[in-house]
């Protein structure tokens, strides 16, 4: 396996909330591998802007922090870390407020031709007004970009707001919609391994595949950003955004080219096709209880009659040709047995045997794309179990683990942001959801938590460190299916 590096030019990258945790755990690290690799230039700019009064000289040293705590040694280097610390500078801008913005722009001349990208890596409250100061500023121009992170609204109308207040000040070419999870090579190779290969587009329709899993499981609550959560549960935070991702790059038609709006066209007939949720049983709501000294989603999140979701289980149907009568299982929880994040693709079994029962039976056949940890694509299918004996059927996997290859070519896994980051500065969006993906996703979700508040549903309470509720487990086995097991 031999990793390409595509230099990007030199560039002007602002990043709003430069104290933050992402700026620190993500961004920082993420633009130091570019320049470790030979991507970024070292005429590059990096430039932090945060409330508070730091020097340049305070905020590099606050990278530094932040580069010897996220990248592993082997990668740290003194001379590369030394480079790329020149590369960063800081200005003290107030986002609710009129202050510091002179100085930004000052500190920033007009260079023609040269990228220019403001990442805000701030509250979403602060999108809208954001956009509009820069705009203001005199910051932005034909060859700016503008990046945001979910949550992209709470709901249809606030999500339609913010797009019409960042198209009053930035046109739609230039509005990056980051969602870190399409930034990951397994999901990329999700779209190689579809529309590069005879093998599967064959069978990637109704008549072969059986259903769809997607699985988000962490092992982690809600401790530290409880109250913030809240106000948000699992709906919102993974299935209307991350999930509904995940399910469009797996229905979606193969489009014309490998461009980004004709990516994001077929993507957004996927969220137009996904039939309403008429049946409330098909969507299961949890929260974890409190077990063997561990707090209660309730206790984590302050809040002691909350009716928030730490865990979502539902049944999809993409209405259309390819997909009719293929259901598409998504859950998503905290506090489960384990961190893993999974797409696993279920065929259909052969439709007769030729073998004697004694032969063993067969497991269906099941494409697993593993998202995290350890990313990579197996192939479950069924062999003959070696050695004399007659005709015995065994599973097996056929296993495709990046880490592995990884490993033996001593290649480092690039983080999901590194992509991104490094795509924004490129001008390829691709891998952004846009305003009106992000508002089909809306018009689908609004309706289902709706029905919950109008019915005054609870969710129901499963046990941290399981799988979840013992109701999302009879939500397939009425179809007579059952969930793949959370397990590292």
């Amino acid at each position: 396996m031999v990793a390409r590096v595509v230099p990007v030019d030199p560039f002007d990258l602002v990043v709003f909330g430069a104290t933050g945790d992402l700026a620190r755990r993500k961004l920082i690290p993420a633009l130091y591998h570019r320049l470790h690799d030979g991507q970024m230039p070292d005429a590059a700019r990096i430039v932090g802007a945060a409330r508070s009064d730091l020097s340049a000289d305070a905020f590099r040293n606050m990278a530094a922090e932040a580069l010897e705590e996220f990248v592993r040694p082997a990668d740290l280097d003194a001379q590369t870390q030394k480079r790329f610390l020149s590369c960063i500078d800081y200005a003290q801008v107030d986002a609710t407020s009129s202050e510091g913005w002179s100085d930004l722009a000052a500190a920033m001349p007009p260079r023609e031709g040269r990228p220019r990208a403001f990442y805000l890596s701030v509250a979403p409250r602060f999108f809208g007004p954001m956009a509009e100061r820069i705009h203001e500023a005199g910051l932005s121009g034909a060859d700016s970009r503008i990046v945001i992170e979910k949550p992209l609204g709470h709901d249809l109308a606030s999500a339609r707001e913010l797009n019409a207040t960042l198209a009053a000040h930035f046109h739609e070419h230039q509005v990056y919609r980051i969602d870190h999870y399409l930034g990951k090579e397994t999901v990329q190779n999700l779209m190689a391994l579809r529309f590069a290969n005879a093998l599967f587009e064959p069978l990637w329709n109704a008549r072969h595949i059986d259903h769809v899993q997607i699985t988000v499981a962490e092992s982690v609550g809600v401790e530290g950003r409880g109250p913030y959560y809240d106000g948000v549960g699992a709906m919102r935070d993974m299935v209307q955004n991350h999930m509904l991702q995940l399910l469009c790059l797996i229905a979606m038609e193969p489009p014309g080219r490998f461009e980004p709006d004709a990516v994001r066209d077929e993507k957004l007939k996927v969220l137009r096709a996904l039939a309403p949720h008429d049946h409330p049983e098909d969507v299961v709501r949890g929260q974890y209880a409190a077990a063997n000294g561990t707090a209660s989603y309730r206790e984590d999140a302050e809040s002691p009659d909350s009716r928030t979701e730490s865990y979502v289980a539902l049944k999809a149907e993409v209405a259309n040709w390819r997909w009719s009568g293929v259901p598409f299982y998504l859950r998503t929880g905290k506090r489960l047995r384990t961190r893993v994040s999974e797409i696993a693709v279920v065929f259909k079994e052969a439709p007769h045997s030729i073998f004697p029962a004694a032969s063993g039976r067969w497991a269906q056949n099941v494409l697993a794309i593993r998202l995290q940890p350890d990313e990579g694509i197996t192939l479950g299918m069924t062999i003959k179990d070696p050695g004399p004996g007659g005709m015995r059927l065994a599973p097996a996997v056929l296993d495709m683990t990046f880490a592995d290859a990884m490993s033996s070519s001593k290649l480092r896994m690039p983080d999901a942001y590194e992509r991104l980051v490094m795509d924004v500065i490129r001008g390829d969006q691709t891998l952004f959801m846009r305003g009106d993906e992000v508002e089909a996703a809306w018009e689908w979700v609004d309706p289902i938590i709706a029905g919950w508040e109008e019915r005054g549903d609870r969710p129901v309470s499963y046990d941290p460190g399981s799988s979840g509720p013992e109701d999302a487990l009879m939500l397939l086995h009425r179809d007579g299916r059952r969930w793949r097991e959370i397990a590292t």
